[in-house]
């Protein structure tokens, strides 16, 4: 009879369905949808008519399946004998999400009290760092998602509870995958990996949109030419791309007993060395072969024929004086 009564409610209903007051907007909503995996989107996809929410509603389908098995469970019931609407059961489910993790309230003397249960980290002793969302060519960045590189050790309810108190950033879902560094190759034969190779990606979804600073490739000649030299100026990335060409040139070949450095490190000056060494060497091999030809002309000989003989000894030189 319930059921009933709930159907014809629905039937009969004039007004547009009440909307949570914890909804999403409508961007981020939509951002969030799109950047669900694709076997999830596959499995909603195939879901029948139904069993998917309605096109005006604040749930995703899952979030619709959990709202009707509770309402077939009577979960939802007040005391008054009615159910809680969609609208509702999504503020509630987003005020346990948004719940401050670690704290208890307590009954001090009639007054409510939050006590930490947990020990405060004021320091944390973790990096969390923003890289670029991976964009497909010719798709529009997405503000409202943020990718981080963080430990592998952090959890979903580490990356929220961080970012929520130290940068007050309200987020939608956590999708995190795991990055292991691949085996290379060291100077004595074995292999070994590399720690930053080896890290977990957190992509979280934003409330507020947050654009990343626009791509170098994206931007006109001029202002790339500004941002070149802004950043020339505050962080000498020029002088420091010599430095580690000149580093690198220094460690690679200064175990070697005949090689010099010449301060060349471009390949037009190092091409120009090697044709100067190469016209030196020319130079002095037509010298030879003209002192060559003028001793064939007079007839002095080039080659002895005769066998150098050995020069004797210190030991031979005293047998003989005796």
């Amino acid at each position: 009879m319930q059921a009933l009564c709930r159907v014809a409610r629905r039937l009969y209903s004039t007004q547009p369905p009440e909307r949570a007051a914890s909804a999403l907007p409508k961007f981020a909503a939509a951002a969030r949808d799109a950047s669900a995996p694709m076997a999830v989107r596959e499995r909603r996809e195939r879901k029948q008519a139904h069993l998917k929410p309605s096109t005006d509603s604040d749930l995703t389908p899952s979030e619709y399946s959990r709202y009707r098995r509770a309402l077939a469970k009577g979960e939802l019931m007040d005391q008054r004998g009615r159910d809680m609407t969609e609208a509702q059961w999504l503020d509630a489910l987003n005020e346990r999400r948004t719940r401050l993790r670690g704290l208890k309230v307590t009954d001090n003397n009639g007054e409510k009290e939050l006590q930490v249960v947990g020990q405060r980290v004021y320091l944390p002793n973790i990096i969390f760092r923003m890289v670029r969302n991976h964009t497909p060519t010719g798709k529009p960045y997405n503000p409202y998602e943020a990718t981080f590189r963080v430990p592998m050790s952090v959890t979903k309810t580490d990356v929220r509870s961080y970012l929520s108190a130290v940068y007050g950033v309200k987020t939608t879902y956590i999708r995190t995958a795991n990055y292991f560094s691949p085996l290379y190759r060291i100077y004595n034969g074995s292999k070994a990996t590399r720690s930053y190779r080896t890290y977990k990606r957190a992509v979280v979804g934003l409330v507020d949109p947050f654009y990343y600073p626009q791509a170098m490739e994206d931007m006109t000649a001029e202002d790339r030419k500004k941002r070149m030299n802004w950043l020339n100026e505050k962080f000498a990335l020029d002088a420091l791309k010599r430095w580690r060409r000149h580093e690198l040139v220094r460690t690679s070949l200064s175990g070697s007993k005949t090689w010099r450095f010449t301060g060349h490190l471009r390949r037009d000056k190092i091409l120009k060395a090697v044709a100067r060494s190469r016209a030196s060497m020319l130079r002095a091999v037509e010298e030879v072969k003209e002192e060559l030809a003028e001793k064939r002309a007079q007839g002095i000989p080039i080659f002895s024929d005769t066998k150098s003989r050995s020069r004797p000894t210190k030991r031979k030189e005293a047998l003989l004086a005796n």
